[in-house]
């Protein structure tokens, strides 16, 4: 076991960034490490943390305090009881310490800046699999991410459609 690293996963609650934990839980993160959930909420949710943190992300909020409802109300999060059975177990099983960050705005660039605010030694993302004309219009999250994070990145791809 080497030095204690930082290891940020991007998640939205969609079945990618859920495969995109997974994939961190079982393949990087280790014993002594740090796992930071890091959450995008749209600009457009209003919510009584926002106005306070809306520059600088939340303080990192520990995994017993996420798993409030009250606390997750206050940044628009909707947390899904399958993540956290699975940051439970993580955090648990591996000793690893677990926190959640949330960013307001686009997630592309808000994502880029908490790998740099964060200094995480490694970023995991899932990816959506848009069709290239979909990917054209929307834009990649994933692709702008591994393209301007400062950090390497994965992407973990979902099933095949």
């Amino acid at each position: 076991m080497g030095k204690a690293r930082t290891v940020g996963v991007g998640m939205d609650y969609s079945q990618t960034s859920k495969l995109a934990l997974k994939w961190a839980a079982d393949n990087l993160v280790e014993g002594g490490d740090s796992l930071i959930i890091i959450q995008v909420v749209s600009p457009k949710v209003e919510t009584t943390n926002k106005q306070l943190f809306q520059d600088t992300g939340s303080p990192l909020i520990p995994l017993a305090e996420f798993r409030e409802i009250n606390v997750s109300k206050h940044y628009g999060l909707n947390p899904d009881p399958e993540v956290l059975d699975l940051l439970d177990m993580v955090a648990k099983t591996k000793g690893v310490k677990v926190v959640a960050k949330v960013y307001w705005g686009d997630p592309r660039e808000k994502l880029c800046e908490g790998v740099d605010h964060l200094k995480l030694d490694s970023l995991v993302v899932g990816s959506r699999g848009l069709g290239a004309i979909k990917r054209v219009l929307l834009g990649s999250v994933s692709n702008y991410v591994v393209q301007n994070a400062l950090c390497p990145v994965t992407v973990v791809k979902g099933p095949p459609k």
